[in-house]
């Protein structure tokens, strides 16, 4: 075969030479548009296509709505068990050690002035009230104690604070128990006392702080997690009307759509669609807002107040604990009245105020809060609770509690004015006894009104985390069955049209 001239290529690179050339690419250009045309016919030129990408969307939302309000109150019914069945007990457990520690060594405190010698001069009602008492703190903080245990799990701060409180309470019981014992024995009282001393100065030193240390950040992970709940919601309440107004739309669009394109001014199936959806979005809504709302009544305007008045209670007892330690230790008279004082503060702040002058303010500021609620004078943890007051009846007993806690404060005063008269017996006799007027008495009067104000907060704190639960469980399979069934009306409402078109 002769060459070609010059080299020239042969007709296989001919033949490559003319598939490469202009043409080419205009070639594939209209493959391109071809393909493009194909996939607009098939997705969205055509009525049909059209019809089926509309009632995918549809889909698409109904049930990304259905399952965010799903995962919504899945989360929405795990805070109210955290915060029933974990956040607030072990909040309340922490501050009922703090009371029950105070109120094991009051008794401890009222168990040696009673006593007598060994017997002789006892006060009998006293010392049995005093003895019965005693026992029930003891119970009171095991049980506290196994139970913040069971919650500091996971927690290595909390669980150092417990285990170091277990250890610090087994020796503050074995001092007590020989202060007990020596006080038993003729002429023991010196013994007792001293062995007292060592224990009392164990619990303020390291048992009370330890428990005040709990209530605290038990109540701050509350606090936390009552924080990240509330932006979960409202955050998830948002998602859930954008997506709802995207359903809407798509909806409005798909029956505009219907009614331009087949001359139908409604259609049925995608009419009860839409008010299906309406009124799911409506009940989920409804149900983040409450929870939000339920959860907000349940944290600040509930339980605020019921940590408040805990912290009040345990104070109370401690401040009642230093009257018993300042009659019964002569050589600290000193340090228990600045005790006392200190105390007093901490629940009715008066600023400058000192015990001779208390009373007279107590009773000036308190007048003029009466007169006018919005004039507080004083600070401390009776201020706390009426700064909170939210629910029927709370103001009432708000007032009876510091009308009666004004009753004790003056017969402290009278205990120490007897005790500088000489008549150590008859304070004594004043300060311990149950009859009517005298100062145990006042006191437990005082503990009732407390205790009333705290049930009221602790009952809306309860009714609250039921009412959370059940607008959770009341709305949410409402809401997710109309979603399901406005799906299912949208695809029955499309079927009849799309039918014309095979």
């Amino acid at each position: 075969m002769v060459a070609q001239p010059g080299g020239s290529p042969g007709p296989r690179q001919r033949e490559g030479s003319r598939t490469a050339g202009p043409g080419s690419g205009l070639h594939l250009w209209r493959q391109t548009e071809a393909a493009r045309a194909a996939l607009r016919r098939r997705y969205w030129a055509t009525v049909p296509a059209r019809l089926r990408l509309l009632r995918a969307a549809t889909v698409l939302l109904t049930v990304a709505l259905a399952v965010l309000l799903l995962v919504a109150g899945l989360a929405a019914l795990g805070t109210w068990s955290s915060v029933a069945d974990r956040d607030a007990p072990r909040t309340t457990s922490a501050a009922d050690l703090n009371l029950a520690l105070n109120d094991m060594d009051a008794q401890a405190a009222n168990i040696l002035l009673s006593s007598g010698d060994a017997g002789k001069g006892r006060l009998q009602t006293p010392y049995t009230k005093a003895v019965g008492f005693y026992g029930d703190a003891r119970r009171e903080i095991g049980h506290d104690l196994r139970t913040l245990a069971v919650a500091a799990q996971g927690s290595p701060t909390d669980e150092k604070t417990v285990e170091s409180l277990t250890d610090d309470f087994a020796e503050y019981q074995e001092l007590i128990g020989r202060a007990l014992e020596n006080d038993g024995h003729r002429g023991g009282k010196t013994a007792a006392l001293a062995d007292y001393r060592r224990a009392t100065d164990l619990l303020r030193s390291q048992l009370l702080p330890a428990a005040r240390t709990l209530v605290s950040s038990n109540n701050a992970a509350f606090d936390a997690e009552y924080a990240s709940a509330r932006s979960a919601l409202s955050a998830q309440l948002a998602i859930v009307l954008v997506l709802g107004v995207l359903l809407l739309a798509v909806l409005g669009l798909l029956q505009w759509y219907l009614a331009r394109r087949f001359r139908r001014i409604l259609t049925p199936g995608v009419l009860a669609a839409t008010v299906c959806t309406l009124l799911a979005v409506v009940l989920g809504s409804q149900m983040l807002s409450a929870s939000a709302d339920h959860l907000r009544v349940a944290r600040h305007d509930a339980f605020d107040s019921v940590v408040a008045l805990s912290r009040a209670r345990a104070i109370a007892f401690d401040a009642n604990a230093d009257e018993s330690r300042y009659l019964l230790d002569p050589q600290r008279r000193g340090q228990y009245e600045e005790s006392f004082l200190t105390k007093s503060q901490q629940l009715y702040g008066l600023k400058g105020a000192t015990l001779s002058t208390y009373d007279s303010e107590l009773a000036a500021t308190w007048q003029a809060y009466e007169a006018d609620h919005h004039d507080l004078r004083f600070t401390g943890e009776f201020r706390r609770e009426l700064d909170n007051i939210t629910f029927p009846g709370e103001r009432a007993a708000a007032e009876k509690t510091v009308d009666t806690y004004a009753v004790y404060q003056r017969d402290d005063r009278k205990i120490r004015a007897l005790l500088a008269a000489g008549k150590e017996q008859e304070a004594v006799e004043f300060c311990m006894g149950w009859e009517p007027g005298t100062s145990n008495a006042h006191f437990g009067a005082w503990m009732v009104a407390l205790d009333k104000l705290t049930g009221i907060n602790r009952s809306h704190f309860t009714s609250s985390v039921g009412a959370g639960r059940s607008a959770v469980s009341g709305l949410l399979p409402w809401a997710g069955g109309l979603l399901g069934a406005a799906a299912l009306l949208t695809l029955l409402g499309l079927r009849p049209r799309l039918a014309e078109f095979r």
